[in-house]
């Protein structure tokens, strides 16, 4: 019977924390170590039993009081919306809005990230993907889908004559990665949505691949990736500007559900049929 040593259990352990989005080994509040009791004396038999001596009694040592935890700065979710939507109404360029979201605290996921995950591709391209949010590769090298996900959507575009370095422009609902891939939380799709509706607006393009359920629901208000996928709809911005837009499949579903590419193979021929108006 095989035994795993102490040393392969620990890289185990690190490794799964890594996964789970464990980046510090920190305590919820902080301790004052110097307030933690000195270490009980030896016991005077066992130390004539050993032949030693206790050490002397450590002299008492002035302690500094712990200072008390300012309120949290965070603003609250309707504080972090507004500045959302005042930082994105005033970006009238595809520049402006890459700086504005890197800028941007409102969203708590950006605490825990490692970079800011925007877009990848050629802006103003009359096709934009959007999918959910940045995971372990995306975070780490600061591109949206350049995971095992996004080499199958490198090669599902490729297939309708489509490629982010020359006629498609990649994002997501989400720029910075939730800890350990979950799935984003109403309020953290609130917070971005300003950002991703003012990219639709200033790429304005021909059409919208929303690649899975999460950007389906947070831009067509949409439940249910399964009866949504195939049918043409429109986002509609806050400013009122209308985009056509088609929700599919996101590649990760593809991976563990490859049954499924044969209906999103039919999206895509939909979808390359609206971009070249046959």
């Amino acid at each position: 019977m095989n035994k795993t040593s102490p040393e392969d259990a620990a890289r185990a352990l690190l490794r799964w924390y890594a996964e789970m989005g464990v980046s510090e080994a920190v305590e919820a509040s902080p301790a004052d170590f110097f307030a933690w009791p000195d270490a009980p004396p030896r016991s005077s038999q066992l130390d004539g039993a050993l032949g030693t001596h206790a050490p002397p009694a450590r002299p008492p040592t002035a302690r500094a009081p712990i200072a008390p935890i300012a309120p949290s700065s965070a603003p609250s979710a309707d504080e972090a919306i507004a500045a959302a939507e005042a930082a994105a109404r005033a970006c009238d360029t595809f520049d402006a809005l890459d700086a504005a979201v890197r800028a941007f605290e409102g969203c708590p996921l950006k605490a825990g990230a490692r970079t800011t995950v925007f877009t990848d591709g050629t802006p103003g391209a009359d096709l934009l993907v959007i999918g959910e949010a940045p995971g372990r590769d995306e975070d780490r090298l600061g591109k949206p889908f350049v995971g095992r996900a996004g080499q199958l959507l490198d090669r599902m575009l490729a297939a309708i004559g489509r490629a982010r370095e020359t006629n498609a422009l990649i994002s997501n609902v989400i720029f910075w990665r939730p800890p350990g891939n979950r799935t984003p939380t109403q309020l953290e799709v609130a917070a971005c949505k300003p950002f991703v509706e003012r990219l639709i607006e200033i790429t304005a393009p021909k059409a919208v691949l929303l690649a899975g359920g999460v950007p389906t629901q947070a831009l067509l208000q949409v439940t249910g990736i399964m009866r949504a996928r195939g049918v043409w709809r429109e986002i509609e911005t806050a400013s009122g500007a209308r985009f056509a837009a088609l929700p599919t499949f996101h590649p990760a579903f593809l991976l563990r559900q490859p049954a499924q590419k044969r209906l999103a193979w039919a999206d895509l021929l939909a979808l390359q049929r609206r971009l070249t108006g046959d």
